[in-house]
């Protein structure tokens, strides 16, 4: 703030001065009441009488919003305890003028991507790290000029009196929209450039083809308007589309740096192949029920909540209740220590799928949580994920996790177990079958679930207990209300 008045006392100093010696030849004009020179003019000034005895002198200029240091450097942000380095995508490029906050880089880590934005307006004038070099936190990523100031607008008081000038004078930004309307006004102005361009003479139709040029002959720069010039006919020569059948026989491949959070991925679900004894477990589960209880809440679960009622959060309530009954189920193995660690907590963390890959944010102490809990959370969660804005904190821990390959139309699979934890459920497609109920075939929405663990730590009673036990929830939601 101090370098900025300084900035402008000595604009006005510099004004003042020329207005007492009186070499302003801008501002000899005369008003009406006044006989000397009464300031400086400019061509962007204004000046008002008032009582025919004083003028204000109105100027609008642009003062720099800095006047030292305007040169930064942007490091890397810090990450978090457990991700030490990752990888840098750049969006923009040297020469780029960028606004406060807008991405300039993305730096992919094992488990999500961190933006980051430009601390000021600016050009970018380095980039310190090339495209896809590995940074750790504190590392320089670019330089940044910053750019731009705000326009001031000063008021000068001016008098008649023998003294020729005085003042108070006061400063005051504009509205906020006065900057924006100066490119808004300006751009009609390559309209009169485009208009210059002489409209296509009429041309007669022609009755014979015209020869076709040698390959020697040079094209012609002016356009020709001609419908049997050689740019009518250019595109046609471009071998962009292959004849159907040319291209029959070629065989191609090309090849792709798998990003950080892929390689994690692979990493770890290989460690989880080589350190888990792994075992599934299957059963089905009959959806008429809570498919009836949606139908007939959801409107006024949306009024109230403003949330949708989905069957996630019927699944989540549900396996939050068999692993209270079965937490062994919610255990893990220390390979450490050899020891079994129970937690007395439940977090479920979700598996969504990304284009960057498979991400698993975590719904945390989900068993104080009722159904509009869960699903506000899977919302804001889905949000953040489908906008790529998870944080670590968001995917770190969880305790037992739910895959749900229903959405994109599985009918049966096996999941893999995210490592530390020591099972996971596996949802899938509902589809109409015929199915035997008391006796009688009848056609139900049925869906096939299926639950992965450890067999090294869950026998196989306590695995199929606990499926049933969510078997029975989901069809009966009643089971919770009642603990049974």
């Amino acid at each position: 703030m101090l370098s900025r008045s300084r900035c402008v006392s000595r604009a006005f100093s510099r004004s003042l001065s020329a207005f007492q010696k009186g070499n302003c030849p801008l501002g000899r004009r005369s008003l009406p009441g006044i006989s000397l020179c009464q300031g400086p003019g400019y061509p962007d000034s204004r000046k008002i009488v008032i009582n025919n005895s004083s003028v204000f002198s109105i100027r609008f200029f642009r003062t720099s919003s800095v006047c030292k240091d305007d040169v930064i450097t942007v490091k890397t942000p810090a990450f978090a305890e457990s991700v030490t380095e990752g990888d840098v995508r750049w969006e923009k490029a040297v020469g780029d003028t960028v606004a406060e906050d807008e991405v300039v880089c993305e730096i992919e880590t094992d488990k999500t991507s961190v933006h980051v934005p430009s601390p000021a307006n600016g050009v970018i004038e380095a980039l310190l790290v090339p495209d896809g070099g590995k940074v750790e936190g504190g590392t320089p990523l670019f330089t940044l000029r910053k750019t731009g100031g705000k326009e001031v607008l000063l008021v000068v008081k001016v008098s008649n009196s023998a003294s020729g000038i005085y003042f108070p004078c006061f400063l005051a930004a504009p509205a906020k929209a006065k900057p924006a309307e100066a490119p808004a006004a300006a751009a009609p102005k390559p309209e009169p450039a485009a208009s210059a361009v002489p409209p296509p003479p009429a041309a007669s139709i022609p009755t014979q083809m015209p020869p076709v040029p040698s390959p020697s002959q040079p094209l012609a720069s002016k356009p020709v308007y001609s419908p049997f010039s050689v740019s009518a006919v250019k595109p046609a020569a471009a071998p962009a589309v292959a004849e159907p059948g040319v291209g029959k026989g070629l065989r191609s491949e090309h090849r792709e740096k798998m990003n950080r959070m892929r390689q994690r991925i692979a990493q770890r679900l290989k460690e989880a192949q080589n350190t888990c004894a792994m075992l599934t477990t299957f059963n089905e589960i009959d959806m008429s029920n809570i498919q009836e209880m949606r139908a007939r809440h959801k409107e006024a679960f949306l009024k109230k909540h403003n949330l949708k009622l989905g069957f996630m959060s019927a699944f989540v309530k549900a396996s939050a209740f068999a692993l209270q009954e079965q937490p062994v189920v919610n255990a893990v193995i220390d390979d450490t220590t050899k020891e079994v660690v129970y937690r007395d907590y439940i977090d479920i963390s979700v598996a969504v799928a990304t284009p960057r890959g498979l991400v698993v944010p975590v719904i945390r102490n989900v068993e104080s949580m009722n159904y509009a809990d869960i699903e506000r959370t899977i919302s804001e969660l889905g949000e953040k994920a489908r906008k790529n804005e998870l944080a670590i904190e968001d995917m770190d821990g969880g305790t037992f996790t739910i895959s749900n390959g229903g959405v994109f139309g599985s009918l049966f699979g096996t999941p893999i177990i995210n490592p530390p934890q020591s099972a996971i459920l596996g949802m899938h497609a509902i589809f109409d079958r015929p199915v035997a109920i008391g006796g009688k075939v009848e056609v139900r929405p049925m869906m096939y679930v299926a639950l992965t663990y450890d067999h090294r730590l869950i026998d196989g009673r306590e695995a199929v207990t606990f499926l049933r036990k969510i078997k029975a929830a989901v069809e009966d939601p009643r089971v919770l209300l009642l603990d049974l």
